[in-house]
């Protein structure tokens, strides 16, 4: 359970580098415990990438990695590495090509258009690739990112709860960069679909309890985070 490093380290120095780092190398492990497996050769879309850190953690594996996002935000030593400039809202996804893997953390629920992505996602994997989507979910302690606990007030009335008392500007704002999802919705989504079959699923920063997961409802409020592995499905 990583949860509580995380949190030491957020309490400290706040969102850096290495906290997103720490995500990054537990996420890598889960998946390897699953039978994933990096290394020279394995080509990986780091997608809504943003510093770059995930793919960076990748790129140290020895993996063949393309950032991509609206803009280039990428972290010094990762600005010599392919870069896409994507609005996944709006652009034409699955012109990114077809990888190993799709890596796409903490971006679904800034998304106005989620489903957009899940039904881009096949066609970004190779025959073997597999897609990890990982987000806040909106009912999980932190769903509303710097405004929880506010948020289970509501979209509208829990901001502005929260800004009676906040010291600072707010950064996200519901409906505009900051969107209620939730894992059921999810997973029924992607199930109709069809294309896509989850190989696993986990509360991500304490994936030893991935029982929780199937639990509706519970899961919900349980989950800080959920973590999706998919793959391509073998249904006709």
């Amino acid at each position: 359970m990583i949860l509580p490093q995380l949190m030491a380290r957020f309490a400290k120095h706040g969102d850096d580098a290495v906290f997103y780092e720490m995500q990054a190398l537990d996420a890598i492990a889960w998946m390897e415990s699953k039978g994933v497996r990096f290394g020279v050769g394995t080509t990986v879309l780091d997608l809504g990438c943003g510093h770059g850190v995930f793919g960076g953690a990748l790129l140290a594996k020895g993996c063949s990695v393309t950032f991509a996002d609206e803009s280039n935000y990428l972290l010094p030593q990762f600005r010599d590495q392919p870069f896409r400039s994507v609005n996944l809202d709006r652009d034409t996804i699955s012109g990114l090509g077809q990888f190993d893997l799709v890596v796409c953390s903490n971006v679904l629920e800034h998304l106005a258009k989620p489903r957009r992505l899940i039904d881009a996602a096949p066609d970004l994997l190779t025959p073997t690739g597999c897609f990890y989507l990982s987000w806040t979910n909106w009912l999980s302690p932190w769903g509303g990112h710097e405004f929880s606990p506010w948020h289970y007030f509501g979209a509208t009335l829990g901001p502005r709860v929260h800004d009676l008392f906040a010291k600072k500007p707010r950064f996200h704002k519901p409906y505009l960069n900051l969107f209620p999802t939730y894992i059921g919705g999810m997973l029924q989504y992607i199930r109709s679909q069809g294309k896509l079959a989850v190989a696993s699923i986990a509360p991500r920063y304490y994936t030893e309890f991935g029982w929780l997961m199937s639990v509706p409802v519970a899961r919900e409020f349980l989950a800080w985070n959920c973590s999706l592995l998919l793959r391509k499905s073998n249904k006709p």
